[in-house]
């Protein structure tokens, strides 16, 4: 690998750790309906492992209320086993084959839970990045043992590195800091 290369890659990976984090945050709730919350709630359909959005339509009803329409009307059940058994704290309520769940106001305390699993999610990300730029450091410092590399090669490399890493934990935060506000302001 070179150096180009090795950024590249970083980059990449650094990005996709951020859009983990962002996938985190939009499943997490709010005082307002949206279909992130179930989204990637995960289902046994089959033997199969697979998320809501693979196996029902999710609508926002009222602003208040999720409407979820399995294509296969024989897993309403495992549906709603799995909301019910998720981290969002809400209990579904089966209706033949539509599954409706309405989104409560949130509690101060609920709120406070939220945002401690926002930060824990968040640090999480943080925590991703940094190993990400760790094993590009020890590559740049790879190449310049074996010759790849001069020194200032190598120094300005590494400083590209800590550079795209600022950035991306700054974003992170950034993140953070809206979803922390959407869940105690909304």
């Amino acid at each position: 690998m070179n150096q180009e290369s090795i950024l590249i890659d970083m980059k990449k990976r650094m990005d996709g750790a951020v859009l983990s984090l962002d996938k985190d945050l939009s499943s997490m709730r709010t005082n307002r309906a949206h279909t992130g919350l179930v989204e990637n709630i995960i289902v046994d359909y089959q033997g199969m492992e697979m998320p809501i959005s693979q196996l029902a339509q999710v609508s926002v009803s009222d602003g208040q209320m999720l409407i979820i329409q399995p294509w296969d009307k024989s897993i309403s059940q495992n549906i709603a086993r799995a909301i019910s058994t998720s981290d969002i704290g809400m209990q579904p309520n089966v209706d033949g084959e539509i599954i409706r769940l309405t989104v409560p106001a949130l509690t101060q305390e609920r709120r406070n839970e939220i945002v401690k699993l926002v930060k824990k999610r968040t640090e999480e990300g943080k925590i991703s990045v940094r190993n990400v730029r760790r094993s590009c450091i020890e590559e740049i410092k790879k190449l310049e043992k074996n010759s790849g590399l001069s020194q200032d090669e190598s120094r300005r490399a590494q400083s590209k590195i800590q550079e795209i890493t600022d950035e991306n934990i700054k974003i992170i935060e950034e993140k953070s800091l809206k979803k922390e506000n959407e869940i105690l302001n909304d």
